[in-house]
């Protein structure tokens, strides 16, 4: 390859690279075009894009960014790259549902970074069984509304008792107005 193309590359990697929340690494080695294709459907539904790119241009586009570097083992034998641009989350779950899916042997994952973080394949596992973005907001949502919930239910409590109490006086008076008369 010319250097003038590499450098292209490596200038197109490292703007996707700088725009990415995550990038996630697996080996794709057998993947057929009809695999490959249906992965890079859902990663793109998913937020995220699928980049094939030579490990040496990869790493200098990582390091140009200013991102750490993936350890060795993590960058040999063909890559794929899984860029995160929306949730990482939604991402590895993509990816996760993928490698383990039984009917294909040709996607194995390998890790990735998060936030500059580095992920092993076990940090990268637990990343994709949190819940989504939404449900994680609804889940605070809730958390937060709890006690104003309380709230309302202690003090319609005390006015649902002093209701009570009104109408039970009403109806006390009233026998007590029935029977002297």
């Amino acid at each position: 390859m010319p250097a003038t193309i590499k450098f292209g590359l490596v200038d197109g990697l490292k703007e996707k690279l700088s725009r990415s929340k995550a990038v996630f690494v697996g080996e794709y080695r057998g993947m057929t075009v009809a695999q490959s294709t249906a992965l890079r459907h859902k990663v793109r539904e998913a937020g995220g894009e699928l980049k094939v790119a030579k490990n040496t241009l990869f790493a200098i586009a990582m390091k140009e960014a200013g991102l750490e570097a993936l350890p060795e083992d993590m960058m040999k034998g063909p890559n794929i790259y899984a860029l995160c641009y929306d949730d990482p989350v939604a991402v590895a779950k993509v990816l996760k549902e993928y490698a383990n899916d039984k009917t294909q042997k040709a996607f194995i994952l390998k890790g990735g970074l998060l936030e500059r973080q580095q992920l092993n394949l076990a940090q990268l596992m637990a990343l994709a069984d949190l819940p989504s973005k939404e449900v994680m907001l609804s889940q605070v949502a809730r958390t937060l509304a709890a006690p104003l919930s309380g709230m309302a239910t202690v003090l319609s409590g005390v006015l649902r008792n002093f209701v009570t109490c009104l109408d039970q006086l009403r109806a006390k008076k009233a026998e007590e107005e029935g029977s002297a008369a």
